[in-house]
């Protein structure tokens, strides 16, 4: 990250009074965490929550000011400090001065510090009452809250009370503070922050105004740590702030503590020089950027053995393999983004060695492969937090990466192997021939083999009447249909599967003329079945037919017919006594199929000789 042209900054010396970051007043003696030291004191020091400032601001300034607050977002991007200076802007009040007239009216300009502002900032303003609901849940901490706000405030303005975690709260706490906050006392203000909005009870959600907090970027971050930094007369590299901003995941808390840490330990690392990035690594446990993208390359590569020695290289430098782990699936991630949003390479957050090999990366794969990789990424990572051994584990994650990398897409798969279009749909279209009747000359072979049927091999040069019928609906002139099972190979052959499986299943048929059809609707059948029929026909011969329901008469259903033939053919080979001795034999196998020759396996009577002996797999017997 360049910092050389960022616009000068404002000094932040805690001791010229109140500094940009809202710097805590402290005896010189005190050591203050930055946490605090540089804690907003105002609404224009808050840094990426712009959409909920500006928001207040225009209420501020309208005198639309609501009775509660509800704040919710992740730790660490300002909930609380947002409360204080709420607070603050409640009961902001100035005195005239020499050349500025007195304010006594809410706000949210506070340039100066008010009369009221600094006991705030510190938590000790007896009007400004904090309360942590994670120690006080329960009904008798609302009850005190509730009798305390009918009085008026005792120095300033508004009585504001600030309830932190207010999801602790319990489910009688909540109930018995729904009344005074839907309609509390004018000089009584309520803020609420929490992490978890989702166990916040709608009833009080619906009384607040709430305000997400986002966030904070992480380029954002990297600018406000080095102004801090600036302030504290600490020299960092860029890449060490940016990899802070990083761990801190868009928390300013997290990322201010990191530097607190990383400002101790480089003390002792740089010899009186900047803070360096290889410093930070070793305290965060992290592994170095430019080998991630090293590892990744070689991964994405198959170069499994080069793989594996970096991420060696990585754990004995004290990086964790789980966070190697993560640090790839980041990467992945980047370059995915710049792939599908290349508007992401003009983010700050990103070093020039991660925007130009990243770009690579996402011209040289394609999404299917960086979805598959991160898939087993996010895998391996969960693989590992329960493993004893997470070097090994994080060794087979990359290998399954590296094995997975250059295989082939499903439909990149089948195109290699000769199914195109054609024959997919062919091969989806095949059980319908069958059932609707005898396969034709110019249909693929089968061939049995263990795991069902599979197409057979293709012949060198396949026939054009091999090909399937495409989907039309044009009319054909001449079209005679002269049964229904024609009717049935019929709605196979124009792919509309929905109609020929309520025609095998759901007609019970009664009479089947030229143009005129009439039928019983089996249990359950669809009632629109005739219209949809009678729509088909007349698309398909160019003729009108009527198609009729009755109420009864009809002959089973193709299906139903089938089902009796094949428990007639099963009862038949019960009987057999071969096969009633191999039942007797196995027990609890089963018959699961009966085939006929015509069927493309032995009959029946053959299935068991003395030339075929029977084989036992996993108890069910054909």
């Amino acid at each position: 990250m360049d910092h050389e042209h960022d616009p000068p900054r404002p000094s932040l010396a805690p001791d010229d009074g109140p500094s940009l970051f809202g710097a805590d007043q402290a005896p010189p003696s005190a050591y203050r965490v930055l946490a605090r030291k540089y804690r907003p004191t105002t609404f224009a020091d808050l840094i990426g929550q712009e959409p909920m400032v500006r928001t207040l601001e225009n209420a501020f300034d309208l005198n639309r000011i609501h009775q509660a607050y509800l704040l919710t977002g992740v730790r660490g991007v300002g909930k609380t400090t947002t409360a204080r200076i709420l607070a603050r802007a409640f009961n902001y009040e100035l005195p005239a001065g020499d050349a500025r007239p007195a304010i006594n009216q809410p706000t949210i300009h506070m340039e100066e510090l008010g009369v009221h502002c600094q006991a705030i900032i510190d938590s000790r303003h007896v009007d400004v009452l904090e309360m942590d609901a994670a120690s006080h849940t329960g009904i008798d901490d609302i009850r005190e809250i509730i009798d305390n706000a009918r009085y008026r405030p005792v120095m300033a303005r508004t009585k504001v009370y600030i309830i932190d975690e207010v999801h602790m709260l319990s489910k009688a706490a909540f109930n018995g503070l729904l009344k005074t906050l839907e309609e509390p006392p004018e000089h009584v203000k309520f803020i609420f922050a929490t992490t978890e909005i989702d166990k916040v009870p709608v009833t009080v959600r619906s009384r607040c105004q709430r305000f997400d907090l986002r966030r904070i970027d992480a380029g954002l971050l990297a600018n406000h740590l080095f102004g801090v930094c600036k302030a504290e007369g600490v020299a960092i590299e860029p890449d060490a702030l940016s990899m802070i901003a990083r761990a801190a995941e868009g928390s300013a808390r997290d990322a201010l503590s990191l530097l607190d840490q990383a400002i101790a330990y480089g003390a002792g690392h740089s010899g009186g020089g900047a803070i360096a990035a290889e410093d930070l690594r070793l305290m965060l446990g992290v592994a170095d950027k430019a080998r991630i993208i090293d590892l990744f390359e070689a991964a994405m590569s198959g170069d499994i053995a080069k793989a594996i020695a970096i991420l060696e290289d990585q754990y004995n430098g004290g990086a964790d393999p789980a966070q190697v782990l993560l640090e790839l699936a980041e990467f992945t991630h980047l370059a995915t983004r710049l792939k599908l949003a290349p508007e992401t390479a003009h983010s700050a957050a990103l070093t020039p060695e991660e925007k130009r090999r990243g770009e690579d990366a996402a011209a040289r794969l394609s999404v299917p492969t960086l979805t598959r990789a991160w898939q087993i990424l996010m895998k391996g990572v969960d693989e590992l937090r329960g493993s004893q051994r997470p070097l090994a584990a994080a060794d087979m994650v990359l290998v399954r990466l590296a094995y997975a990398a250059d295989m082939p897409s499903p439909a990149e798969a089948l195109r290699r192997l000769g199914f195109g279009e054609n024959a997919s749909s062919a091969d989806s279209a095949a059980p319908s021939t069958r059932s609707a009747g005898p396969a034709g000359p110019g249909a693929a072979p089968q061939v049995r083999g263990g795991q069902g049927l599979a197409p057979a091999p293709r012949a060198a040069a396949p026939q054009p009447s091999a090909a399937p019928a495409p989907r039309s609906a044009t009319p054909e002139p001449g079209l005679i249909i002269e049964s229904f099972d024609a009717l049935v190979a019929l709605a196979a052959q124009k792919r509309d599967m929905r109609l020929k499986i309520g025609l095998e299943s759901e007609v019970r048929l009664v009479r089947f003329e030229h143009a005129r059809i009439e039928f019983e609707l089996a249990p359950g059948g669809a009632r629109e079945l005739a219209s949809t029929l009678m729509q088909r026909l007349q698309a398909w011969t160019g003729e009108r037919w009527m198609v009729s329901v009755v109420a009864s008469g009809g002959a089973p259903t193709l299906k139903e017919q089938r089902d009796a033939e094949e428990r007639q053919r099963r009862s038949s080979l019960e009987s057999d006594p071969l096969v009633a001795s191999v039942l007797a034999r196995f027990p609890g196998a089963q018959i699961v199929a009966v085939r006929g020759r015509d069927e493309g396996a032995a009959p029946a009577e053959t299935l068991y000789d003395e030339a075929s002996p029977i084989e036992e797999d996993d108890g069910e017997a054909q």
